[in-house]
């Protein structure tokens, strides 16, 4: 049971992922893995954080201000700080927990190998997965399970129907 979300920028993927995780958790799921908050100065995003989802343990994944560290647009990568805070949250969730998130798999992540190591390790296994996908990655995990659109259409209904669906347990991948 592996489910992806991806969309346009601001469709509201990583909100729908996030009510779906206080959803489960109120029904006793126990739930680890990561999330990649923006990082915001007033109205300005000047990077992003990670955070682990069990633990509330934060580190940084990207800032504006960084120096060193490989870029992604405006963006310098802190894969030291990323690692630290990812790489645990991803093997206490996959080892601890009923359900792995993952916000997201995307270009920044994708500079860690060690993470990208991790997610298809996690998405190799029976794990219940969900996870934020990068448009530009779903070629590469569509074959690991169901890919949603979140739309603006749609991302109000999504967190029930995906609630119902992981708690089912019928539908396996």
């Amino acid at each position: 049971m592996k489910v992806f979300l991806t969309g346009a920028p601001g469709s509201g993927k990583s909100t729908v992922l996030m009510n779906i995780v206080e959803i489960l958790r109120e029904k006793g799921l126990k739930i680890g893995g990561i999330v990649t908050p923006e990082i915001r100065s007033g109205r300005r995003r000047i990077g992003f954080g990670v955070k682990d989802v069990f633990s509330c343990e934060e580190g940084i994944l990207a800032r504006v201000d960084e120096k060193v560290g490989p870029k992604v647009g405006k963006y310098t990568i802190n894969l030291e700080s990323f690692e630290k805070i990812a790489l645990p949250a991803l093997d206490f969730a996959f080892e601890n927990c009923d359900l792995v998130v993952i916000d997201e798999i995307g270009k920044m992540e994708a500079f860690s190998k060690r993470f990208m190591e991790k997610v298809f390790e996690i998405l190799s296994s029976k794990k219940k997965v969900l996870a934020v996908l990068h448009r530009n990655f779903v070629s590469e995990f569509k074959s690991f399970g169901r890919v949603i659109e979140v739309t603006e259409k749609n991302r109000d209904v999504l967190p029930q129907e995906l609630v119902k669906y992981f708690l089912s347990g019928s539908a396996q991948n």
